[in-house]
């Protein structure tokens, strides 16, 4: 099974994450089929870099996401600089 997961980077108590597709069985930090964005705890999760294109792609293909993972891209989606936009409201003039 694949995963999209985070891979610990960094210096000891100041860690970077990097954001890598992987095969469920390879050790953590180990070998990767690809590495898609970064992630740094120490500044706001809305900096999270995520390259949304290859992510769509590797789960359309059945890759799982981490939920470590999930709550970094869900932040990361709130503070994007360009929000999707609200359907336009049915209003009666």
């Amino acid at each position: 099974m694949v995963k999209i997961r985070l891979a610990r980077h960094g210096a000891k108590k100041h860690p970077y994450y990097h954001i890598v597709v992987a095969d469920s069985e390879s050790p953590r930090d180990g070998r990767f089929i690809e590495q898609i964005g970064t992630y740094d705890p120490a500044k706001p999760m809305t900096e999270a870099k995520i390259d949304r294109a290859r992510l769509d792609y590797w789960v359309g293909t059945g890759a799982q996401v981490t939920e470590s993972l999930r709550k970094v891209i869900r932040e990361q989606a709130k503070g994007s600089p360009n929000p999707p936009e609200p359907a336009p409201s049915a209003v009666a003039s």
